[in-house]
Parts: structure tokens; C-alpha cells; sequence
């Protein structure tokens, strides 16, 4: 059942309608507030929609760079394990 959590991000107060945990959603908020007054800092900018445009550019290629490198860890334990499986069927053959 959804129910209301209410969050702060860049100084404005959000009601969101979620299923997820209370501690989870205000977490996930406390990132994006911490990620939007960096990038305001940094752009010293009072626009605040292009603020939030810097920061989702910014999260989204966080988000784009953890995912590449899971995927290279992927495709490098898939090869591992492959490696491991010849060498025991090798094994097991002599």
C-alpha cells in the first residue's frame, strides 16, 4: 500500500506516494539533495531548474559508469569461470 514520505531536496519539500521503505526513500533523497547543493555550489546559479537538469545529467552518468564497470566485472567472471570449468573437465578427462 503506498503511502506518503515526505522529503527536502534543494530547499523544496516533496510529498512522495511510495511502497518502499521510509529510511530508503529519505536516503535516496539525501543523496539527491547532497548532489544538487554540490552542483549549485559549483555553477554558483540561482535557477534552480537548471540546477536539477546538472545534477540528473551529473547522477545519470554516475549511474552510466557504475554500470559499465559492473558489466566489465560481469564479462570478466564469466571468463574466469569458463577458464576454471576447462581446467576441471581436463582434470576430471585424465
Amino acid at each position: 500500500m503506498k503511502r506518503s514520505v515526505t522529503v527536502q531536496i534543494g530547499g523544496a519539500r516533496y510529498a512522495l506516494k511510495t511502497d518502499e521503505d521510509d529510511r530508503w526513500v529519505k536516503a535516496v533523497a539525501a543523496f539527491v539533495d547532497g548532489k544538487f547543493r554540490d552542483t549549485q555550489k559549483h555553477t554558483r546559479t540561482v535557477d534552480t531548474q537548471a540546477v536539477a537538469v546538472l545534477t540528473a545529467l551529473q547522477i545519470a552518468e554516475e549511474l552510466f559508469s557504475e554500470r559499465q564497470l559492473s558489466s566489465e566485472l560481469r564479462k570478466k567472471i564469466r571468463e574466469k569461470s569458463q577458464s576454471l570449468l576447462e581446467v576441471l573437465a581436463r582434470e576430471t578427462r585424465a
